[in-house]
């Protein structure tokens, strides 16, 4: 089982989209070199000092490419600081050389699990440990001082691991959510495709029977299969790009939409008052968008309902227009902590992308929480496609 973990560490990828360079990587340079320059003017028993500032001044340095290269880092930094020990060593001084700012490798170190593949955190520790063996050999030191310092230098590595882990469970619950929306989406659609499909074969039965004794009703017949096949093919364009789980079967019920949500803002009534506003041709809309209005309204109160503090009202607006539908949610609260967007929310981005249409989630100017979406309209009744040439 070890053998298994350590091949599963080792095959680790790195983290997608590690961040070249921030304004914080140039503070922390800045605040290096500024202990490097004190350091060195002020303190007076610095062993070989032009060597410890040049050594001081390349760590600092090499942090900056601490996240893009983190394997390369830690060996330059840490070999560096084995080197030194072992000219240290050589030349009998019996002192570690080096500046007190050379705390600055401890950022190194961080980088290391944070951003580095598992063979980099596998290369990388066995540097930092053999560097660190090599320093507690050669200078004398209680042993209880070496087990501080041993902590002192993982500590940070421990913090970047830690760190990584939970942005990447959080990436992986993200993930899921929206794998779920996904296939809730895909048995939606997989309803409306079954009912028109099953609407197209009684209307072709209908014209074969009345193909001998009414010709007229026949090819009303046949205009009605076209119609049904036209919204089919659009519905089934929306359904090739969501993912659905083969082994789920289709849930039966149907799903809710517009015509549901002044029931909702009935139920959803209590703490908080929802004003409720549908303008425009809302009846005539394609399942799938009927269905991801609901969701978006849903979704959204119920996030006010539960995290919007002293919010007394949630304004939802649905407004169809031609060729769009446009949802807006606002409550006047305001949230506690950092006010990020929830799971949920992640999911309503996916099924928004997947039908062509865009969602935003975020605080207001002033207060309270905003949700804004926007979904294509599709085809409706009123616009049906021209009939090809014969």
């Amino acid at each position: 089982m070890l053998r298994d973990d350590l091949r599963t560490l080792w095959t680790e990828p790195r983290p997608p989209d590690a961040p070249d360079r921030v304004w914080r990587d140039w503070a922390l340079l800045a605040a290096g070199l500024g202990g490097v320059v004190l350091e060195a003017t002020l303190r007076e028993n610095v062993v070989w000092r032009p060597v410890a500032v040049v050594f001081a001044v390349w760590l600092c340095v090499l942090s900056l490419w601490r996240r893009p290269r983190p394997l390369a880092t830690v060996t330059l930094a840490f070999g560096s600081v084995a080197v030194l020990q072992l000219a240290s060593l050589v030349a009998a001084s019996g002192e570690p050389v080096g500046l007190d700012s050379g705390v600055v490798v401890l950022a190194l170190v961080y980088a290391l699990p944070r951003w580095g593949s598992g063979r980099d955190i596998v290369l990388g520790g066995t540097v930092i440990l053999t560097a660190f063996a090599l320093c507690a050999v050669t200078i004398e030191t209680p042993a209880g001082e070496q087990a501080a310092g041993f902590v002192f230098l993982l500590l940070p590595g421990l913090i970047g691991a830690a760190v990584r882990f939970r942005v990447t469970a959080r990436e992986r619950q993200v993930d899921q959510i929206r794998s779920r929306e996904r296939e809730q989406l895909a048995r939606e659609l997989h309803d409306t495709v079954a009912h028109h499909v099953s609407a197209i074969v009684i209307r072709a039965q209908a014209g074969r029977v009345l193909a001998v004794t009414d010709p007229a009703a026949a090819v009303d017949a046949l205009d009605g299969v076209e119609e049904e096949g036209a919204r089919t093919l659009e519905e089934m364009r929306a359904m090739v790009t969501a993912l659905r789980n083969p082994g789920a079967g289709a849930e039966l019920a149907p799903p809710a939409g517009v015509a549901d949500l002044e029931r909702l803002a009935r139920t959803a009534g209590g703490r908080l008052r929802v004003d409720l506003g549908l303008d425009g041709e809302l009846g005539t809309l394609p399942p799938a968008v009927d269905a991801a209005v609901y969701r978006i309204v849903q979704e959204s109160v119920t996030n006010a309902m539960r995290h919007a503090v002293d919010a007394t009202e949630v304004v939802v607006r649905v407004t169809a227009e031609r060729h769009a539908v446009r949802v807006s949610v606002r409550d006047n609260g305001h949230r506690t902590g950092r006010g990020r967007a929830g799971y949920g929310l992640a999911g309503l981005r996916e099924r928004a992308a997947l039908l062509g249409g865009k969602l935003q989630a975020g605080p207001g100017t002033e207060q309270g929480w905003h949700v804004e979406a926007e979904l294509p309209r599709g085809r409706t009744e009123s616009g049906a496609h021209p009939r090809p040439r014969r």
